[in-house]
């Protein structure tokens, strides 16, 4: 497995200008701490590079990533209530968004099976020309419409699982007919979009899939909707990529509760399964048609003990994989 990370994801620090803002450069040293006991199994660490500004600019605005840039420059910003910059911020969100698609240049050219983006800031909640919800850039829709522009990729999945809607995400391809969107949410959360009859506009009418979940809906819930819900309706799609933010965001409520199916991490009132990398494999096997298809999973996860759960899952769900289909996986988001 790929394993992409830069330094500068741990100098973009929110807490400076808000003590107690739960993205904080801990969520990385908590994942490679537990990686590195486990002894970092089946990885391979490469370097995320910078994007180019015509990379950010695939989805984004030129006067967005240009105000992004000012703003950190001048040291210290707030964009929002919740998402804070300072001067290391923007070299951050380069190489955040650079190790997005220096990934799926990786597993398009079969270089490996896997891949992890180790980065921050996360990005699902950025839209075209505004960022928000702690996401300055958005990682995965830059590297999916790099995979489509001009890597060869005719249609793209992108699945997005987390306690608060993908909205940047699902405005960027709403309208597109070659990436698939769909999103796992709770219902009534940040930033309110996401509703079950919202199902794209234009020509990408019904190549949004919302299903938001009520509060308290448990690893059954999750995977009966990928089972019944996105699974058929990707398979008929027939994506030659696909491509998973899996969020972990945590309230300060969240507990981590242990049940007869594995651990649960409880996200708001959400148990999301903290072992999404099983979710992945038990999705391959009720979906055939997923062998060989590549993933890139977005990882976001707010408090150390459970970043240091979820990397020890994670370390021992990487090699069962080594020999199967490829996937990817990658940290992101507000949420």
């Amino acid at each position: 497995m790929l394993y992409f990370h830069d330094a500068s994801s741990l100098e973009h620090d929110p807490s400076v200008l808000a003590p107690e803002h739960p993205d904080t450069p801990e969520r990385i040293d908590a994942i490679e701490t537990a990686m590195t006991l486990a002894g970092w199994p089946g990885c391979e660490r490469r370097p995320a590079p910078a994007a180019s500004v015509e990379e950010l600019m695939l989805v984004h605005a030129p006067e967005h990533v240009e105000r992004i840039r000012e703003l950190c420059m001048r040291g210290v910003g707030q964009i929002d209530s919740d998402t804070f910059v300072g001067e290391p911020s923007y070299r951050a969100a380069l190489h955040a968004a650079g190790g997005a698609c220096a990934m799926v240049r990786a597993l398009l050219a079969h270089e490996a099976q896997a891949g992890f983006c180790a980065v921050r800031p996360s990005g699902h909640h950025a839209t075209p020309e505004e960022a928000m919800g702690f996401c300055l850039f958005n990682n995965v829709a830059i590297a999916a419409e790099l995979a489509i522009r001009e890597l060869g990729v005719s249609r793209a999945l992108i699945i997005d699982w987390d306690v608060h809607h993908g909205n940047g995400t699902a405005e960027i391809f709403r309208r597109r007919r070659d990436v698939l969107f769909a999103s796992i949410h709770q219902s009534g959360l940040f930033p309110g979009t996401g509703a079950l009859s919202d199902g794209g506009s234009g020509d990408g009418l019904g190549y949004t899939i919302n299903v938001p979940v009520p509060i308290g809906s448990d690893e059954e819930v999750w995977l009966s909707v990928l089972e019944h819900v996105i699974v058929p309706v990707a398979e008929e799609f027939a994506p030659e990529l696909v491509l998973i933010s899996a969020g972990f965001a945590l309230t300060v409520i969240g507990v981590v509760a242990v049940t007869l199916m594995g651990v649960w991490l409880a996200l708001g009132g959400v148990l999301l399964p903290a072992t999404a990398i099983l979710a992945v494999t038990l999705t391959a096997a009720i979906w055939p048609a997923l062998q060989g298809i590549l993933l890139t999973v977005e990882v976001i996860g707010f408090f150390i003990a459970a970043m240091l759960l979820l990397a020890r899952i994670r370390a021992t769900a990487i090699t069962p994989l080594a020999g199967g289909q490829e996937i990817a996986s990658a940290p992101e988001e507000h949420a």
